[in-house]
């Protein structure tokens, strides 16, 4: 276990030494809440209660959103590139056959870069938002702590969904192609772009029963006290059940490229 702290801790500092990148990226995340805040206040003010959250919740949504858009990588930006890359090239056969398991090594590097954007991309923009508008911040340190747990399964849940995709680059040469439809499909069905409580009939079932929900609507619900007592357990047993199911069928995809690789390399 300390070889994936070790390597966990690599992937912060990793991240961390693109100071100009980072600082672009709170920018981005600040300026997207702003037009995001004032959008869903115009609707909130049309529809109160939309959703089950009044208009101070609802726009802590959209600040939770900006600061966990790069944490939990709706949209990219950790290891299935390199990864997708390594496979084409051929390369994925030493690490492989290195004495580390190939799952863990990337999940411990992604944890290291979801920890730096929660606090290199997170805190800042959530920090303008509040000060600008009226969010309804937790009052109870226990709260703030359930949803860092919630935040946590979340990656988990982001990783594995990438890392099976990323896998199927064994087989497409070319992954490229299906990250960006889980990218697409992680913007929607997480609730990035409206909370998936506003979704209508089946849809809304549909889309809160994916694993997506896990990134951002179910951490979101924790924070704003959606989630309490047994409904705590329940959320985190979602989110924990897609973790476990998408990590075995990595691991199960692993062995099978495995096998793959060792036949054609003998």
């Amino acid at each position: 276990m300390r070889l994936y702290a070790v390597v966990a801790a690599g992937g912060f500092r990793r991240h961390a030494t693109y100071r100009m990148a980072t600082a672009a990226g709170v920018f981005t995340n600040t300026v997207f809440g702003f037009i995001m805040a004032y959008t869903y206040t115009a609707l909130w003010d049309e529809r109160p209660q939309l959703g089950g959250y009044d208009t101070s919740q609802a726009l802590t949504y959209v600040w939770l959103g900006q600061a966990l858009l790069m944490t939990c990588a709706m949209m990219g930006g950790g290891f299935e590139d390199e990864l997708m890359e390594r496979i084409r090239t051929g390369d994925i056969a030493v690490d492989l056959y290195r004495p580390a398991d190939l799952q863990l090594w990337w999940l411990a590097g992604d944890l290291g870069r979801a920890a730096f954007h929660l606090l290199g991309r997170g805190i800042v923009p959530m920090a303008l938002g509040a000060f600008a508008f009226d969010l309804a911040l937790p009052g109870s340190a226990w709260t703030w702590l359930a949803f860092l747990v919630s935040v946590a399964l979340g990656v988990v849940v982001s990783f594995a969904v990438r890392y099976v995709v990323a896998l199927s680059a064994f087989w497409l040469m070319d992954g490229a192609g299906a990250m960006q439809i889980t990218w697409l499909a992680g913007l929607f069905f997480s609730g990035m772009l409206l909370p998936l409580n506003l979704f209508p009939g089946a849809l809304g079932e549909v889309a809160r029963a994916l694993p997506w929900s896990s990134l951002l609507q179910v951490p979101a619900d924790v924070f704003l006290g959606k989630h309490t007592g047994w409904g705590l357990v329940r959320a985190y047993a979602f989110q924990a059940g897609w973790a476990v199911a998408l990590l075995l069928a990595g691991r199960l995809l692993q062995g099978v490229a495995t096998r793959r690789v060792v036949v054609q390399g003998g």
